[in-house]
């Protein structure tokens, strides 16, 4: 990863604090999200347009990826 800096009114910093929050996410994580919304899909991964768009609300999905995706694990 790269670092980087960015200016925030202080409206902004509190709001995209409190969306983190609710979301249960770090800040960088909310604006890493937000940019990728922003930007064109890369062509040679159509699937990656989909990446990070389906939120279960359970923070132990990614652990149980087959039981979230199928329904089930085999």
């Amino acid at each position: 990863m790269v670092r980087t800096q960015i200016s925030l009114t202080e409206e902004e910093y509190e709001a995209a604090k409190r969306e983190a929050h609710r979301l249960g996410i770090s800040l960088a994580e909310l604006l890493r999200r937000s940019l990728r919304s922003m930007l064109p899909a890369d062509e040679s991964k159509p699937w990656m347009r989909y990446a990070g768009m389906i939120e279960t609300g359970d923070k132990t999905a990614s652990q149980r990826i087959d039981e979230v995706v199928y329904g089930q694990k085999d």
